[in-house]
């Protein structure tokens, strides 16, 4: 009587080929979802959904589940891979780096459509308002420093203009939790050492440095509607 056959032996479930298949459509699927938020006009993320990812990457909304168990694991994954492409880790961040890691944030913005990040009042009385303040702004630099250049001046106009700006104020005082009295105080000092600069002068160093060349950057535009 003939033995019957050894039985086959399972398929390991857990096989080094499953697992770079379920690493390829982790992969798939973050790079979808960092491609869809480029696209976005706002920095609103309600629209990286599983259902946006997942026509994104040509897979099943269950595949994505599969991967992240909610939308904010996905929107974690994808603002890790944004910070990844950009070049920026936070772990690492010091004094003697800040500027460079800042610098590489700013030069990551030009991959979006996102057109503002701060939102501006567009009234004409806000308008008008914001006209006149740049404008007091530029008249006061040019009369304490006539030698900078219009460049110049306009770079030391600008940075007054970014601390005298609600939304400096409002970072410090929702996201860092100063009391007003804190925030205005901090926001008065660094206007204080902008102006200290401009008249000994110093603020044209850091103009020069400012205005070195660099390539041209283009902000995203969204995709035109079918």
């Amino acid at each position: 009587m003939s033995e019957p056959p050894a039985p086959q032996a399972k398929r390991p479930y857990n096989s080094p080929a499953r697992r770079q298949r379920v690493a390829e459509t982790r992969e798939r699927i973050v790079a979808a979802g960092a491609a869809l938020v480029r696209e976005f006009t706002t920095w609103d993320w309600d629209g990286l959904t599983f259902r946006a990812v997942a026509e994104r990457a040509g897979i099943s909304e269950r595949t994505v589940y599969r991967h992240f168990p909610t939308e904010r694991h996905l929107h974690d994954a994808v603002m890790a891979r944004l910070e990844d492409e950009a070049g920026i880790t936070y772990e690492d961040v010091e004094l003697a780096n800040v500027a460079s890691v800042t610098a590489r944030f700013f030069e990551s913005l030009h991959r979006f459509a996102v057109e503002e990040t701060v939102h501006t009042p567009i009234g004409p009385a806000f308008v008008g308002a914001d006209d006149r303040r740049r404008a007091a702004l530029l008249r006061a630099v040019g009369a304490e420093a006539p030698d900078l250049t219009e460049g110049q001046q306009r770079i030391a106009a600008g940075l007054l203009d970014v601390m005298w700006s609600p939304a400096s104020y409002e970072r410090l005082a929702r996201a860092w939790k100063l009391d007003d009295e804190t925030a205005f105080g901090a926001v008065e000092w660094v206007m204080a050492k902008v102006v200290s600069a401009i008249r000994s002068g110093e603020i044209a160093d850091v103009a020069r440095s400012a205005e070195r060349p660099a390539v041209k950057r283009t902000r995203r535009r969204p995709p035109a509607a079918p």
